[in-house]
Order: C-alpha cells, then structure tokens, then sequence
C-alpha cells in the first residue's frame, strides 16, 4: 500500500474544486519554470522538467499554461528568488509528513506550515525526523481499463528495469529506482501503454492506517497543505479510505 495512498491523494487532486485546481495549475508552472532556468528547455536533457511537463499532462493542465511557464523560465527573472526547502513533521495519528518547499519567504512559510500542522493535530519537526522513512522511487500508474494483461506488464518493465508491479483496485503500480525512469517510460511509450501518473516521488517504507477523527484531522491537514502556494509536494505514510 505505500504508494497507494500517494495515487488517492493523485484522484483527490483531479477532483479538487476550481480553486485548488487553480493552485494545481500555478505550482507546476512554477516548477516548470524553476526547471528551464535550472537546465534548459529541452527535457531531453533536463529530468526535472521532463517530470515537471509529465505532471502538467497528468493534472490536465493547459498546453498555453505550459508554454507561458517554459518561456518565464527562458527569460530574464521576473524578480522572484525562489528558495527550494524541505519541511517535515508528524501528522494526526503519528503520520509522517514530508513536504518539498519553493518559496521567496522562508519566514513567512515556516510560520504558515507550522500552523497548518499545530492547528490539525500535528507539529512540524526539525530536519531528518522523519526523512529516513522514505525512499525516492520512480513510480508509473497504468490504469487497468487501457490495459489489463498483468503478465505482459510485469515482464515488460521489469526487463526495462523496475523493482515491482502491483496490482491496486483499477490500476497497475509500476516502481523503480530513479535511474530506470527513462528506460521503463520508453518501453510503456514503446507498447503504446499510457501512463495517468509518471513521476518520481518519495515512497514510504510503511504506512500507518488512520481512521475515525485522526483521518478526518488527515484530510483537513492535506486540503489545508494543498492550498498553500508555497508547498509544491506533499508525502506522507498516511493510509486511508478514499470515503
């Protein structure tokens, strides 16, 4: 299950009102934009803009939106000095939470994220806290509708490198060391297997179950994250219903 609750926070998001898809909208643009100043317009060879344009397609977000961001990022700098951070603390029912940051404030941000966490039964806590609870992974998601032969996936990615597929209510759940990310993406792209999720994300090493109280403080806690413009990603070892 330690991917699964990434790809429900995934549904969640494709089924967020207009105001946070708005903000969907704006973070990856902003992190479209981060990655052509870091490394060029060409994702070829820029990884971090090749995920970044990977999941604009998976949000669903406008190719206009995408170009706008491509060439912010080519021009001159519109003055903001973003400063990537990495935040992490416990949430309600001794989740572990893990946020990746950009932010031109970091004081303004610190005391925004912390009272997100104090206010829905959780504390930030100081770096590495909860970190060495996650893996970096390259995680591909396969919807079982567009393709539904177990067997002939699991051969095929495994031969372009993966670790694991697992078999989610209705989808298929590829994970690899960062490194195959390329190669398991060609050999999808190959087969004419469309992925609804590509992205390399942190993978917890296990999951704790919330329910009751503690899920309903979970999910106020994730709207809230979700909402806040400075918090581009959020990982967790959460494990919910999707009720």
């Amino acid at each position: 299950m330690s991917g699964h609750s990434k790809w429900a926070n995934i549904k969640r998001k494709k089924g967020a009102n207009d105001a946070i898809r708005g903000k969907i909208t704006t973070k990856i643009g902003r992190e479209i934009t981060i990655a052509v100043r870091m490394g060029g317009a060409d994702p070829t060879g820029n990884m971090r803009l090749k995920l970044a344009l990977s999941k604009a397609k998976s949000n669903n977000i406008p190719k206009d939106n995408i170009n706008r961001a491509i060439q912010k990022g080519l021009g001159a700098s519109d003055g903001s000095n973003y400063e990537e951070l990495t935040y992490e603390g416990y949430g309600p029912g001794g989740t572990a939470i893990l946020l990746d940051i950009l932010t031109d404030n970091r004081n303004r941000t610190a005391a925004d994220i912390r009272h997100i966490f104090s206010k829905h039964g959780g504390n930030l806590g100081e770096s590495g806290c909860v970190s060495w609870m996650f893996k970096k992974k390259a995680v591909f998601v396969v919807e079982k509708e567009t393709f539904d032969d177990e067997d002939a996936l699991m051969e095929l990615v495994l031969e372009a490198g993966a670790d694991d597929l697992k078999s989610e209510d209705d989808v298929f759940e590829i994970t690899a060391e960062p490194e195959a990310f390329d190669d398991i993406e060609a050999a999808l792209g190959e087969k004419g297997i469309e992925t609804v999720s590509a992205e390399v994300t942190m993978v917890p090493d296990n999951t704790v179950k919330v329910e009751g109280d503690a899920a309903v403080k979970m999910q106020k806690m994730l709207d809230a994250l979700d909402e806040n413009d400075d918090v581009q990603e959020v990982y967790g070892n959460y494990e919910m219903d999707e009720e």
